[in-house]
């Protein structure tokens, strides 16, 4: 099986950060402390470009298994990727009050904070990380 790319790395956050486009580095600097209060956890670099905070271990029927962040983002071509991945049965509600997004596979695309309700933003993610611990382990 094929060795997961997405792993914690000694890059430093704030290096990254200053590093990427600067009309994304206040919002990259705002979401890096949410991530890191809803977490509870500071922030570290997964792999070159993921901001995350928290970690859960899954392993997978097919025995996949490995190391994720509860929550985290990147940020890409003049947006961010933001990576929420608990499953929840309530999810659309979240996106459908959430303000100006798109989707993809395992995540959610905004191009400014200002676009989005920053208090739903906070909801999706805490609910999302009780779900994760809840199926993958107990709370930090």
């Amino acid at each position: 099986m094929a060795e997961n790319k997405t792993k914690p790395t000694a890059q430093s956050v704030d290096d990254h950060i200053a590093a990427i486009d600067p009309k994304l580095q206040a919002d990259a600097r705002e979401l890096r402390a949410l991530c890191e209060s809803v977490a509870g956890e500071p922030a570290k670099m997964w792999g070159p470009s993921i901001i995350g905070a928290g970690q859960y271990h899954y392993k997978y029927e097919s025995g996949r298994e490995g190391d994720m962040p509860e929550v985290g983002f990147a940020a890409r071509s003049g947006k961010f990727a933001l990576y929420i991945m608990g499953e929840i049965a309530d999810r659309q509600d979240f996106l459908d009050r959430l303000g100006k997004h798109s989707s993809g596979k395992g995540c959610l695309y905004v191009k400014r904070l200002d676009d989005i309700d920053r208090t739903v933003l906070r909801q999706l993610m805490m609910k999302c990380i009780a779900a994760l611990r809840a199926k993958y382990g107990g709370e930090k």
